[in-house]
């Protein structure tokens, strides 16, 4: 396995349609998958796709843990290939995301609440769930890498994006404000 290098906001990469994949249970799927799962974790992330590590596939891998879910169970760590995203509500939310290919920085994103995804794994089985709160804005934030989205070009209001540092602080005001009711981040806001 190996520690692969992530690749940072403006690279072209990260700006186009990911490929989608012919054979999930090829055994370089797998292998990329084993070297995603390091590279993750080094990173210190709980989502990482594909292209996020020059490779333009449309696989993504995300874990949630307890703590962060609606319902208090982890969502182990999993593999989605050629994953497909369906709303299953018209609500969203915003939350505060951050990004391995945005490291340091932060910002208010609107996501559905609730999704269904589906998706195949690198032993060809399939994956069929429904999601909401964390658990849906990881899968979306994923799967938007796999369009060439990165989570600043969603924001509807970049007064909410800043560095890490600066929002947690409550040293950054949104330009032209002062207001104190400004949306602060939470103190670690997780990258994705």
């Amino acid at each position: 396995m190996a520690i692969l290098k992530i690749a940072k906001m403006g690279h072209p990469v990260l700006r186009h349609r990911a490929a989608e994949v012919p054979d999930p249970t090829d055994p370089e799927i797998a292998r990329l998958v084993r070297d995603m799962e390091e590279t993750m974790a080094d990173a210190g992330g709980v989502g990482l796709a594909a292209p996020q590590v020059h490779v333009p596939l449309r696989i993504v891998i995300f874990y949630v843990p307890a703590a962060r879910n609606e319902d208090s169970r982890p969502v182990p760590l999993t593999c989605l290939i050629n994953p497909v995203i369906e709303p299953l509500a018209d609500d969203t939310a915003d939350g505060w995301e951050g990004c391995l290919s945005v490291p340091g920085m932060t910002g208010l994103v609107p996501r559905w609440t609730r999704i269904r995804y589906r998706g195949v794994t690198p032993s060809g089985g399939e994956i069929d769930r429904e999601a909401s709160g964390f658990h849906a804005r990881v899968v979306q934030h994923e799967c938007d890498h796999l369009d060439g989205m990165l989570y600043p070009r969603r924001m509807r209001d970049l007064t909410t994006f800043g560095f890490v540092d600066e929002m947690k602080h409550g040293t950054a005001t949104p330009v032209g404000e002062g207001d104190d009711d400004a949306p602060v981040p939470p103190a670690d806001p997780v990258p994705e």
